[in-house]
Parts: structure tokens; C-alpha cells; sequence
């Protein structure tokens, strides 16, 4: 074959379409698997493909709840070469998830060794596991013998393998799911199969029911890891009803007394899904950064049980503030979302309301009882056929040996021959039920089933058996054809399978009662710095190089403290455990600190800049404790400046609150407001006095002029402030203006000399105020 021939048949066998178009077709191909083969479990028997193989691997392994446990990679691997052609780490997971208590409301395997724990740890390798089906798999897989549903090819079309198990549970909303898709996701909590029957017998009786009638039954989520659901009640109702909605899940805690006013905090139960030994790591976290200052330690306690312990500072603190503080700030409150997406019809994804959900498990059932009806009838057609073959041939019994014995084809000879029947000499003909014996030949299946009758079957006792056998088959196949005519007949069967499944899983079942209990979360409200530290007085000092510590106790302001080498005191200050510091920075910038996370006065402290995102470049201004209704004046040096309230200026993060604008300049005061006037003295030496009224409150900003400064030309010939701010002070004009004088204190009461309008320039100071033009 020439090249130019291989050329046109390549090209005649490439088909030609838009990119767009091909990529959109195979990419809808993928979805449509993912959707439909492996994320979103199908409302029928709320499992995924891989959960449905591997419970129907089992089964054909015979790994019965009360029989023998085979090894986790023998299951797992019959399940990938048979059924699911994926990895066998996926499917191991997936079973091992299965077995898990605390993530399966009721487990659907039962298994021997480590399959993994609450606190995260992951199972064992299969190699060292083994596992069996439990009571509540059986269940699911009930009927499953009798053609209850229907079968398809499984990869490779050596086997079949079911499309749906019969279930005889509503296992969707049992133990719920999770799973991510294309484009969509589902995840939906676990709940008490003993509620969902009580609703689904509900629903049987009054077919149209309303949603929220349901909640009367079921009120939510039954987790296995039990917790208390706080959400409202309406919000549930309207989760249940649109199938989307979230449920607020906290922990279960008690007190324990120990004795003389001490006491702790005990969790018994986590959120659903919370790793314990994450949880604990976070918690611990939270004790480090003293996000809860009011806790001192926890400790895992725990064995078989949950045990958490929770040590608070303080005997004096109220347990519920500290809960309510923990919930806030750790995983032991949590949120489920509620996505009931599922394929309402093995086939269709939809969101549906639990009436939805619960309407399409009955209606699957009601299916499969029917199957398991037909199925039964079939069963008892064919015995009964065989049952008047054995009559026959009791009643001709000589007839029966003589062509066993002699003839050549004796399965022929017995269809040829024309039988004669009469009545079981045991029976009169009142007893006989069915259609009266008479003349007729015999069928291949009855003459296989006389051909194939054991010798000691041949009693005259066997023949009364006969008959009762088939007239009490008689009286079943009428029942079923009754039950097959009449959908009352059909519910009333259900409603007694569905109670029966009830008896055997409900409260009296191990772990059959509710664990998940309901409260009322009440309205939190914001606890004050002070309700969550132990009130203790401090003294805090600052150095100059911005060394921070707290010392214990108010001490002498004026005893000499210890700093490092080429350092010294700056701020020094009495406070308490519950107060929060301000920092005010030569940038503008306040930050905040809590006095109570301050480091020990045994060393020397702790650089401010570690504290909070203070840059290198930037000095600090001031730091004071914060007054949450007090005022501040803050100024450049370039004599711009506005009132702010305390509360304005406090910093959620460790970056600060930009609150002066001080563009070329830098901040230079942050005095706090108290009388009626403001005094400002420049460094060319000029008072101005003026009312507070005449100054803006703002929240940030650059502020209006408080004082007007001449410019001069400096050396290199650019324009330069003659001053700028030196230091601020508020006073009142009744008591006059005070500064230091030695060791005393002077005080001018007349200060109508230098009271001026705001953005003046001002006069010289009185005789004997400060060369260092401070008031302080």
C-alpha cells in the first residue's frame, strides 16, 4: 500500500467537529458519570455505587452478621475485580467508613481490628483487618434473592450485580451521606431510623401530609456522635421542607464538683464529624493566644468515652460564659449543612424536602414487595405442579415402578401415559382443596421430579403431606393474588414490614435510642474584658526602646526598676488585669492591647513591636489605658488636629487603626479631654488658648489648623515651618492652667491673655513656665 492510500484512508476514518462542541459532549459525559456512579447517592437505598458493590460482595462471599470475618483486602478486592474497577485504597475507605461508629449512625459493617478512631487516626491496611456484614446490612440486602430489584452487567459483563438493594430501612436519611459532583454536591445528616418508620407509617395513613407534620415525628438529626442541636425550630421545619438549611450542633457538657468552690467543665460529646485530638490542639491554641482568657487548661480524659476537662482561672467564673466564649471560639459548637441532593430516581439529581425523600423510599418498597410478591407466586406455581405429579404417582404407584423398571425411556412413557386420579385415600373430598383430581398427563417437571423421588419417599404418611402441602400453597397463592389487587392490602404489608423493622432496629436495638438532644441556644451577647479576667492590679511598664512587662501589684512609680543596658523607663503607670492599653505611634496609628496578655515583670518584657505590627521606623507616641467613654485631642507637628472618642480608635487586628492623617509630618500628641479649654504651645515658644467647642470630632482624618505657624526659607532653600507643635494639654478656665515648677506645681488662674481664636499664633508664655515649652 502506497503512503498516499494510507493517507486517504487515515482521513476518511477522522471525523471533523468544533472544539467547543467536542469538549462540551465529553466533559458532559464525565459529569453525568460522576453524578450518577459515584457522588450523590440514590434516595431508594441511600447508598453510592461503591457502598451498594461492596455490601453485594459481601453477600456473595456470605459474610453474615453471625458468621465468620474474612480479611479486608480479600472484600476489597473481590469488590474491585468484580464490580468497581477503582482502587482498592478508595474501596477499603469507603468500607472502612462503613464500620466506623462514630461516623456511621448504624454501621453497616462490622469490623475486627483498627478501623481508625474519633481523634482522626486513620484504619489499619487492609491486610490487617478483616469484617463481615452486620444485622442492619442484612436488612438492607433482604430480597435481594427473590428478584425484588433488577440487575445490570457489571464492567466487563461477566457478572450482574444489583441496580438499587431492596432496603428495608430508610437508610438515606438513616446514616446520611456526603458527596462533591460536578457542579452540585450533596450532604445530609444522619437521623433515628425508629422517628423515620413513625413518620413513614404516618405517611401511609395520610398520603398527603404536610412537611412540618413530619417534624412531629422526626425533629432532626440524629448524629452518632450524639451533641445537642441548638437551631430554632423553624429554621429545621424550613431546612426539612426546601432541602437546604444548616443546623447549629454543639458539644454535651456537665459540671463537675470538686470540692471547696472548685470546680471543672467535663464534654462528654462532640460535633458530629470533629476530629477529638484536632479539637484539643485548637483549644489549646485558643489558652496560648488567650483568645478565652478565662480559661486556664484542658485535658483529654478520654478512654472509651469522651472525657474533654475543662479548667477555668477561676473558681468565680460563671461555667456558662466560659461555654458560651468556647463555642465562639473553638469546634466544639459546629454547623451542619443540610444539601439533600440525591437521584430521586436512581437516574435524576434533585434537592429534595425529607416528605420527598421518604415519599420515594415507600414507593421503592412498595416495588419490591411487589417483585417479591410475583416472584413467590412463581415459586409456588412451579411446586404446585410438582405436588400434583407426586399425587399422581401415589395414586398409580404400581403403574409408576413397573414403567421405571421396564421401560426403555421411562420419562417418555410417564408423558405419554394418561393418568387416572382420584381422591388421597387419607382425604375425603371436603378436606381437598383445589381443583378436583380427573383424568390428564403428566408434564416434563412433574415427570423429572417422580424420576427423581427418593425410595423412602414412598410412605403412605408422605401422601397426606402431600396434600396439606399443596393446599396450604393454594391458600398462599391466593392470599398474593389478593395482595396483588388491592394497593390497601399493599400498604397494610408494608406498615407491618416497616414495624417489624422498627422492633428490631429501634430503641431497643444497641444504640438504637436518640443520642442527639435539643436546646435552646439563647441570644449571645458580647461579654465584657472584664467578666472574662480575674480582676488584679498591675503596674505596667514600658521602656524607651519599647520593652513591655506587667509587674504584679501597684508598686512605688518611683522605685527604681531594672532595664537593659543603654535603656530606661518611658511609661510607667498603675492598671489592672481587665483593662485594655492604647499605643499611639508617631504614624497615626492606635493599637491595642489587652493588660491582662501582657508578659510577667520578672525579665525585662517583651519588645512592643513583637505584640502588635508596630514598624521599626515608626515611634511611639504614647500608652495609656484605654477610657471607653472618654476623648482624645490628637495633633502633627504641623499643628493639625481633631477631638476622637476612645472607642473610635480601638483596633480589632494587630496592624492598628489608621486614625491620624500626618502626611509629610509625624504625630506628636494624644492628650485626653477634660475641662472646656485647650492650651498649645509651639516650639518657638507661643501659647494659644481656645474653647474645646471650636476643635472637629471626627473618627480619622488630618483635622483642622489649632495653630498657625510662620514659614521661613531654610539652607537648601525650601520652604520651612518657623515652630511647629510642642505639647497640648485641656483644662478648665475656672481653675486656670497648671505646669510644673521644680518641685512644685504653679497654676495660672487669669488666662484671658492668651485666650484666642482656634488657629492663632499666640503669645509668649508666662514668667517661669517651662524652657522645654511642655506643660508636663
Amino acid at each position: 500500500m502506497t503512503d498516499q492510500t494510507e493517507d486517504r484512508n487515515i482521513k476518511s476514518l477522522s471525523v471533523s467537529e468544533p472544539l467547543r462542541r467536542a469538549i462540551g459532549e465529553r466533559y458532559l459525559t464525565y459529569a453525568l458519570s460522576t453524578i450518577m456512579h459515584r457522588a450523590l447517592p440514590d434516595a431508594r437505598d441511600g447508598l453510592k455505587p461503591v457502598h451498594r458493590r461492596i455490601l453485594y460482595a459481601m453477600n456473595r462471599l456470605k459474610l453474615a452478621s453471625n458468621g465468620k470475618f474474612l480479611k479486608s483486602a480479600k472484600i476489597s478486592g473481590d469488590t474491585m475485580g468484580d464490580f468497581h474497577p477503582h482502587g482498592d485504597a478508595a474501596i477499603y475507605d469507603a468500607m472502612a467508613r462503613l464500620a466506623q461508629e462514630f461516623n456511621v449512625r448504624y454501621p453497616l459493617v462490622d469490623g475486627q481490628g483498627n478501623f481508625g478512631n474519633i481523634d482522626g487516626d486513620n484504619p489499619a491496611a487492609a491486610r490487617y483487618t478483616e469484617a463481615r456484614m452486620t444485622m442492619v446490612a442484612e436488612a438492607m440486602l433482604q430480597g435481594l434473592d427473590e428478584n425484588a430489584v433488577d440487575y445490570r452487567d457489571n464492567y466487563d459483563g461477566r457478572l450482574t450485580e444489583p441496580v438499587v438493594l431492596p432496603a428495608e430501612f430508610p437508610n438515606l436519611l438513616a446514616n446520611g451521606s456526603t458527596g462533591i459532583a460536578v457542579g452540585m454536591a450533596t450532604n445530609i445528616p444522619p437521623h433515628n431510623i425508629s422517628e423515620l418508620i413513625d413518620a413513614c407509617l404516618h405517611m401511609i395513613k395520610v398520603p398527603d401530609v404536610r412537611d412540618d407534620t413530619l417534624l412531629n415525628y422526626v425533629p432532626g438529626p440524629d448524629f452518632p456522635t450524639g451533641g445537642v442541636i441548638v437551631e430554632p425550630a423553624d429554621n429545621i421545619a424550613q431546612a426539612y421542607r426546601t432541602g437546604r438549611g444548616s443546623f447549629r450542633l454543639r458539644c454535651k457538657w456537665e459540671i463537675e464538683d470538686l470540692g471547696r468552690g472548685q470546680w471543672q467543665i467535663v464534654v462528654t460529646e462532640i460535633p458530629y464529624q470533629v476530629a477529638k485530638s484536632k479539637l484539643i490542639e485548637k483549644i489549646a491554641e485558643v489558652i496560648q493566644t488567650k483568645k478565652v482568657p478565662i480559661l486556664g487548661d484542658i485535658r483529654d480524659e478520654s478512654a472509651d468515652d469522651v472525657r474533654i476537662v475543662l479548667e477555668p482561672k477561676s473558681k468565680n467564673i460563671d461555667p456558662d460564659m466560659l461555654m458560651n466564649m468556647m463555642f465562639r471560639n473553638s469546634d466544639l459548637e459546629t454547623r451542619f449543612s443540610l444539601n439533600m441532593n440525591v437521584l430521586i430516581d436512581g437516574v435524576t439529581p434533585k434537592v429534595c424536602s425529607m416528605k420527598e425523600v421518604l415519599r420515594a423510599f415507600l414507593d421503592h418498597r412498595r416495588e419490591v414487595l411487589g417483585r417479591r410478591s410475583v416472584y413467590r407466586m412463581e415459586k409456588i406455581d412451579h411446586r404446585l405442579e410438582v405436588l400434583e405429579g407426586f399425587i399422581i404417582a401415589f395414586l398409580n404407584l404400581d403403574r409408576v415402578i413397573d414403567i421405571i423398571r421396564y421401560d426403555d425411556d421411562p420419562k417418555a412413557a410417564l408423558m405419554r401415559e394418561n393418568w387416572s386420579q382420584d381422591f388421597p385415600r387419607a382425604m375425603s373430598e371436603a378436606d381437598y382443596v383445589g381443583p378436583k383430581p380427573g383424568d390428564g398427563e403428566l408434564s416434563e417437571v412433574q415427570a423429572d421430579a417422580i424420576l427423581n423421588m427418593r425410595l423412602r419417599s414412598l410412605r403412605r404418611l408422605e401422601e397426606m403431606e402431600l396434600v396439606k402441602e399443596r393446599n396450604a400453597l393454594m391458600e398462599e397463592r391466593a392470599a398474593i393474588e389478593d395482595l396483588l389487587a388491592s394497593e390497601d392490602l399493599q400498604w397494610d404489608k408494608i406498615s407491618e414490614q416497616l414495624k417489624l423493622s422498627k422492633k428490631t432496629f429501634g430503641k431497643n436495638f444497641e444504640g438504637g435510642a436518640r443520642r442527639t438532644m435539643f436546646a435552646e441556644a439563647g441570644e449571645a451577647e458580647e461579654v465584657p474584658l472584664e467578666a472574662m479576667i480575674e480582676k488584679e492590679p498591675i503596674t505596667v511598664v514600658c521602656s524607651q526602646m519599647g520593652w513591655i512587662r506587667a509587674m504584679s501589684g501597684h508598686i512605688d512609680l518611683t522605685r527604681e526598676l531594672k532595664f537593659k543596658d543603654g535603656d530606661g523607663p518611658r511609661f510607667v503607670f498603675h492598671a489592672e488585669t481587665t483593662d485594655r492599653l492604647l499605643v499611639f505611634d508617631a504614624k497615626g496609628k492606635f493599637y491595642t492591647l489587652s493588660a491582662a496578655n501582657l508578659p510577667g515583670g520578672r525579665g525585662m518584657g517583651e519588645p512592643l513591636r513583637l505584640m502588635v505590627d508596630l514598624p521599626n521606623e515608626a515611634e511611639i507616641v504614647d500608652l495609656f489605658i484605654h477610657r471607653p467613654e472618654g476623648k482624645l485631642i490628637v495633633a502633627s507637628n504641623e499643628g493639625n488636629g481633631f477631638v476622637v472618642g476612645e472607642a473610635d480608635v480601638l483596633a480589632q487586628t494587630r496592624t492598628g487603626k489608621q486614625v491620624l492623617n500626618v502626611g509629610d509630618g509625624h504625630a506628636k500628641v494624644c492628650v485626653p479631654v477634660s475641662g472646656d479649654h485647650v492650651a498649645i504651645m509651639s516650639e518657638n515658644r507661643r501659647l494659644l488658648v481656645f474653647p474645646i467647642a471650636e476643635l472637629n470630632e471626627m473618627t480619622r482624618g488630618k483635622g483642622v489648623r489649632l495653630q498657625k505657624y510662620q514659614s521661613a526659607r531654610g539652607k537648601q532653600g525650601l520652604l520651612e515651618l518657623d515652630g511647629g507643635l510642642s505639647d497640648l494639654k485641656t483644662f478648665s478656665m475656672e481653675e486656670g492652667l497648671s505646669w510644673p515648677a521644680g518641685e512644685r506645681t504653679r497654676t495660672e488662674g487669669d488666662m484671658t491673655p492668651w485666650l484666642g481664636k482656634r488657629a492663632g499664633v499666640g503669645k509668649a508664655p508666662p514668667h517661669g513656665f517651662p524652657r522645654n515649652n511642655k506643660f508636663e
